[in-house]
């Protein structure tokens, strides 16, 4: 019966079917075939909403949105390019290093692969870097949103696990620098063995210091968030709504380049993504209610028991089975199916949620890279004229870089856990 509902699950959502709609039938029919009602229900749609955390999400798109549309990237990648420009594959650098302070604006891989995409595809054309390596690079560039904080799919799986959000934010940090110090390495080193690859004339201390204080007010976002939870002087849902006003008083008072179209414009987007992922959220309370009461979390935990998996053991199995899950569903379907029937299981086993939700959000980065459904695959060739399969030949080298360091990460568990220790998260 557990299969044939999980098998039931993924058949509406391969279908096409949105994931809230897959989750609401499949949990309604568990409901009526063991229950024969649907009664508990209104309960946990409501348990599931009723969470504080919920507000962060509207207050991050809402700045994500703002700092978009003011074009604050333009200045940020101005600003890399002019300071690494004129070495030899400093497009590289410049490229990685803006995709990893706008992860920090946008909270989204699609949004930063589209925006960093968008300005730095020409840019490395004219200099000669090879089309296929530009493209890799910026898909998996784009990977950062999900791991570098303020990240969406970290609140979720915060919102789902009753983790704390703020230690989630800091455990990213760490991983999320080394993967873009790899990204930004090979690609480095590729294009130093290429004779086609030019370098920009050094513009100059001045230029470099013209350019970084247009984009300083960009670069002041993540310390000014970051740091005003890890100093507690808010908390991360007051985070939120920080990083909101700063947004928008950086474009109304700075760059003054948004009217009120603009603005009502980016109300109406974040309603609608909020909306969304409420509606999601609301179903994926539905959907662990509907687990708990076929015992299919307790079936599981009684499997490993039977297996003798360690902790190491089951975390692998785990990864593997969501690297397979990500080939074919969006990152939302997995945190919110997988989690509700792995979290009793990981709390037996003694796993550190943060831990483990670091090593997620890397996989779901792997995810957005990986045919057949990788989403910044079909946002690179959305906004060139090359093929899907060039740009998923220029993706792979970074697919096995990614799980480098995912294994890192599994291997050396205070890499992701020293910081949120040090901020006294006490985990």
């Amino acid at each position: 019966m557990t299969f044939l509902i999980l098998g039931l699950l993924l058949l509406l959502l391969f279908s096409g079917m949105p994931i809230f709609a897959a989750l609401s039938l499949t949990s309604l029919g568990v409901l009526v075939l063991f229950e024969g009602s649907i009664d508990s229900m209104a309960d946990a749609v409501f348990s599931s909403l009723n969470n504080p955390l919920l507000a962060t999400i509207p207050m991050f798109a809402l700045m994500a949105h703002i700092m978009i549309k003011a074009k604050v990237v333009d200045d940020l990648y101005e600003m890399s390019n002019t300071l690494v420009g004129h070495i030899k594959g400093g497009l590289s650098f410049a490229t990685i290093l803006s995709c990893t302070i706008f992860s920090t604006i946008s909270g989204s891989s699609v949004a930063t692969a589209l925006t960093i995409g968008s300005i730095s595809i020409p840019q490395m054309k004219r200099y000669g870097y090879r089309q296929r390596d530009t493209y890799g690079l910026i898909a998996a560039g784009g990977t950062l949103g999900i791991l570098i904080p303020p990240s969406g799919p970290m609140i979720l799986y915060a919102i789902v696990t009753d983790a704390s959000i703020g230690a989630l934010f800091l455990a990213g940090i760490v991983p999320g620098l080394l993967m873009a110090v790899l990204f930004a390495g090979y690609s480095w080193l590729q294009a130093k063995r290429q004779d086609s690859v030019q370098s920009q004339p050094w513009p100059g201390f001045g230029a470099v210091a013209a350019a970084f204080r247009k984009s300083i007010w960009a670069v002041l976002m993540p310390p000014l968030i970051l740091g005003g939870i890890y100093l507690g002087v808010f908390t991360p849902g007051e985070a939120a709504a920080v990083g909101a006003v700063y947004a928008l008083a950086v474009a109304l008072l700075v760059y003054r380049n948004v009217s009120f179209a603009d603005l009502l414009d980016c109300g109406v987007q974040t309603m609608r993504t909020s909306a969304m992922l409420f509606m999601i959220i609301a179903a994926a309370g539905m959907f662990g209610h509907a687990i708990t009461i076929i015992r299919l979390p307790a079936q599981i935990m009684e499997t490993v028991t039977a297996l003798g998996l360690s902790q190491g053991g089951f975390i692998l199995a785990v990864m593997f089975a969501i690297f397979i899950l990500g080939m074919f569903l969006e990152t939302i379907a997995i945190i919110l199916i997988t989690t509700p029937i792995i979290l009793p299981v990981m709390t037996a086993l003694g796993i550190d949620p943060i831990w483990y939700g670091v090593m997620l959000m890397i996989n779901l980065e792997l995810a957005l890279i990986t045919p057949p459904v990788g989403m910044n695959l079909f946002v690179i060739k959305g906004i060139t004229t090359s093929s899907l399969a060039e740009v998923t030949r220029g993706a792979l080298p970074y697919v096995l870089l990614m799980m480098a360091g995912l294994f890192v990460t599994w291997l050396v568990p205070s890499l992701s856990l020293w910081l949120p220790q040090a901020a006294g998260f006490g985990i």
